[in-house]
């Protein structure tokens, strides 16, 4: 029998956060504890207060839209040691204005307080990316995560930084990428479930604005760290897709969003992908630089080629996105219908 939290619905579970809340017992579905599918440590929930915060970089980037070259390579190297290490940082006079955020924030309340029945017309199917989703249940029947989101393509990416900006400038020209807004309810059982759990983002770049009660973290440096909350900062993170363009040199690292027990989390977060048709391979001035240099990745590549929509299908049909994404994802690739598609 199903839990009182979630409901049977055309043989699917449907999330319910209105009753969720009151609930003192977590429902199976959503342990994520020890011993529940025999998780290493550093998949298993644990106390939020009980972490390190990151030492990521913040990073000023009004020098960068002045045009001072001064401070655009000061922000530059900021970035740059960031992303050899835990692909982690934040951005300060990111553009955004800070206004626009408020009211984002405000209209993802009216999205998630909509009844259950006029979310469900948006729902998700499997495979797809777009609409709502509650606990991912469309997809997963155990070890569900703890939240709500609504989700919505957005079909142009412009500029992309400038260390081989031509190459990504246009590489992410017209990409499909995805805004997806995120609630966390309060949870009574916090140290047992996850929000997300501890995964590597399979896409390109992640921006994200967290609301001031907090919940990510980083695995960084062998323990788990918290992302402190900044009002007017984005977090940005390296994804898989970007860590093979950059043959390995920049770091998509795990991280997982634990939940509150008396508060509700909100996050805004914009993932950058690109076109379909792009081949995802590192520019050739970058495999030169590395023979050049002779570093740990000099002489080879750390990655095959691939195309963003085949790993978009993998992590969508076939895999649910962990620690392990990249690699799975390659063994699988070659005996996918998808590798003859080049």
């Amino acid at each position: 029998m199903s839990s009182p939290c979630i409901m049977s619905s055309n043989e699917s579970i449907v999330f319910d956060p209105s009753i969720m809340q009151n609930q003192q017992k977590l429902p199976k579905e959503f342990i994520w504890a020890k011993g529940s599918s025999g998780f290493s440590p550093i998949q298993q929930p644990t106390q939020q207060e009980n972490h390190d915060v990151l030492n990521e970089p913040l990073v000023d980037l009004d020098g960068y839209f002045r045009g001072d070259e001064v401070a655009t390579k000061h922000a530059a190297e900021l970035i740059h040691k960031a992303c050899l290490t835990h692909g982690f940082f934040q951005v300060t006079n990111h553009g955004v204005d800070l206004s626009l955020i408020r009211a984002a924030h405000d209209q993802m309340d009216g999205l998630f307080k909509l009844p259950k029945e006029k979310k469900l017309r948006v729902q998700k199917n499997k495979g797809e990316m777009w609409g709502y989703s509650g606990a991912h249940a469309h997809r997963f029947s155990k070890q569900l995560p703890w939240k709500e989101t609504f989700s919505f393509g957005y079909n142009y990416v412009g500029d992309q930084g400038r260390v081989e900006r031509q190459h990504f400038r246009k590489f992410y020209e017209d990409g499909n990428s995805l805004l997806r807004c995120n609630s966390y309810p309060p949870c009574k059982e916090p140290s047992l479930t996850f929000g997300t759990g501890p995964h590597c983002d399979p896409t390109s770049l992640t921006i994200l604005h967290q609301d001031q009660v907090g919940g990510l973290e980083v695995f960084a440096n062998n323990k788990w760290q918290a992302v402190r909350p900044r009002q007017d900062a984005l977090v940005i993170n390296i994804g898989d897709t970007f860590m093979a363009l950059s043959n390995g040199r920049y770091k998509s690292c795990l991280h997982r969003a634990v939940v509150n027990k008396e508060r509700e989390r909100r996050s805004l977060v914009f993932f950058v992908n690109p076109k379909e048709d792009k081949i995802v391979r590192p520019p050739q001035d970058l495999l030169n630089r590395d023979n050049e240099e002779k570093t740990k990745t000099s002489n080879r590549r750390r990655y095959p080629d691939f195309k963003w929509p085949h790993l978009l299908e993998f992590t969508q049909k076939h895999y649910r996105a962990d620690f392990t994404t990249l690699q799975s994802f390659f063994q699988w690739l070659p005996s996918s219908s998808t590798s003859t598609s080049y």
